[in-house]
């Protein structure tokens, strides 16, 4: 029966604790007031529209010549953000008028910076696709997952009595704009792949953004919209009813076939990391055609040629990997045949931009590593230089300090122990007692229990 209490406490608190942390509707801000807010940013007309074109201009700039920091400085003062929540609030609150609005304001919005970044790259002198133009091209899952749980940060700092500075963040997040650059590049230039490949990508973060807009105000139970036409209130939670549908299954059928696509991507890395790896070749680049009509993995090779033998064996792997009924064409002989040179150039412009992007992760991981590391050897050297004068106080007879991090290492269980080592020198003899003081005298001190003293 004790027990059973126990339980029942402790649930209680893990309950109440959960609720004081994580309600929502403890910093709640007022809802008209709210409501207000995004309603008032809903509107592109005068200024906002201006603002937007130039930013439109800026980002276009950047994406030119590939300036991350011209793109980021685009996407602050962009107001694009306003129509996609007040499209979400508007479904939300059932006001058909502020999703007739919203939707409005959001397709003159799209349009003028489609046109915009259009005559940008039409009398641009740049018109190589930079590696921040090719960035954009490709949606994956993961500006799905970006562009929703950015969207509910948006939703929920509008939503408190702090609000915050989080709206310039989420539209940094969720990169609505360089997307539609992006889609101009591709117009001015006349490829439709980075056209659609990029305004796809441009849907994918409005849809999601607008959803999750949805689903925070439900949960946080705004009024919905009172008529007093009962007629009318029927006809609008109708086609709020409808509208809502119609953003929701392509928004999961959006997300169920990038989901696919990147699972069916990540068994096509590792097969050709496993099975097209050979000595003196090198792959040159990849290209997975994954539709409902083909599904077909091309690799280039460079370097000496492989025997056919190899690569019918690597394609009789494939079922093993995931890949049943997958062709796979393998390219090589560059060495000893005519080749398209444009379009070796830009096999090797995309391996290049794939490679580095991995090589920069990798470099800027390791050098945020050396970074901690030598924050830690500075700490130490700064921590000697204060117990300097304090030990000259408490202990004159000592000569010298030296504080540094060290493992120990057990030689029966081979286990390492990270340690606090203090070299002193002291001018004399010191008693075991005395030792005994200064070891404590430091554990408090420098607040860290194992210490490892030696005095000479």
């Amino acid at each position: 029966m004790e027990e059973k209490t126990t339980d029942n406490r402790n649930t209680f608190a893990i309950k109440t604790f959960l609720k004081d942390y994580l309600d929502l509707r403890k910093d709640k801000d007022n809802e008209l007031e709210t409501v207000d807010s995004i309603r008032k940013g809903v509107e592109f007309k005068g200024a906002n529209l201006w603002i937007l074109i130039f930013a439109i201009f800026m980002a276009s700039l950047g994406l030119n010549v590939n300036s991350t920091a011209v793109i980021i400085g685009a996407m602050l003062i962009s107001p694009l953000m306003g129509p996609i929540m007040g499209f979400g609030l508007g479904l939300g609150i059932s006001d058909f008028d502020l999703i007739k609005r919203s939707f409005r304001n959001f397709a003159t919005a799209t349009v003028f910076s489609v046109i915009t970044s259009t005559l940008f790259f039409l009398i641009s002198p740049i018109s190589e696709a930079q590696s921040e133009l090719l960035a954009r091209t490709q949606p994956t899952v993961y500006d799905v997952l970006i562009a929703f749980f950015g969207g509910l940060a948006g939703i929920v700092a509008s939503s408190t009595k702090s609000k915050g500075n989080v709206i310039p963040g989420v539209a940094i997040a969720t990169a609505l704009m360089p997307p539609l650059c992006t889609a101009g590049f591709g117009l001015a230039s006349g490829n439709l792949y980075y056209f659609f490949g990029a305004f796809y990508l441009y849907f994918i973060n409005t849809v999601f953004i607008s959803l999750a807009t949805y689903v925070v105000v439900r949960l946080l139970k705004y009024p919905k919209k009172v008529f007093l036409n009962k007629q009318r209130e029927k006809i609008v939670t109708r086609y709020v009813g409808v509208i809502v549908f119609f953003t929701i299954v392509p928004s999961l059928f959006l997300s169920y076939n990038l989901i696919r696509a990147s699972y069916f991507n990540d068994r096509v890395r590792t097969f050709v990391a496993d099975e097209l790896s050979f000595p003196n070749t090198q792959i040159l680049s990849k290209t997975v055609t994954d539709t409902s009509d083909k599904k077909e993995v091309k690799v280039v090779l460079i370097g000496e040629t492989v025997p056919e033998t190899m690569i019918a064996n690597a394609r009789a792997k494939m079922p093993k990997y995931g890949l049943k009924n997958v062709g796979l064409v393998v390219q090589q002989g560059f060495g000893q045949e005519a080749t398209d040179i444009n379009e070796l150039k830009s096999l090797l412009m995309q391996d290049l931009y794939k490679n580095s992007e991995e090589v920069l992760r990798a470099q800027s991981l390791q050098i945020d590593s050396l970074k901690r590391d030598l924050n830690k050897y500075h700490s130490y050297n700064h921590l000697t230089s204060e117990l300097m004068p304090e030990m000259k106080v408490l202990f004159p007879y000592i000569k010298e300090v030296s504080c540094a991090h060290t493992y120990l290492m057990d030689m029966d269980s081979i286990k390492p122990d990270t340690v606090l080592l203090v070299y002193l020198k002291s001018k004399e003899k010191v008693r075991e007692a005395e030792q005994e003081k200064i070891k404590k005298w430091l554990a408090a001190r420098v607040e860290q229990k194992k210490i490892k003293l030696i005095i000479e």
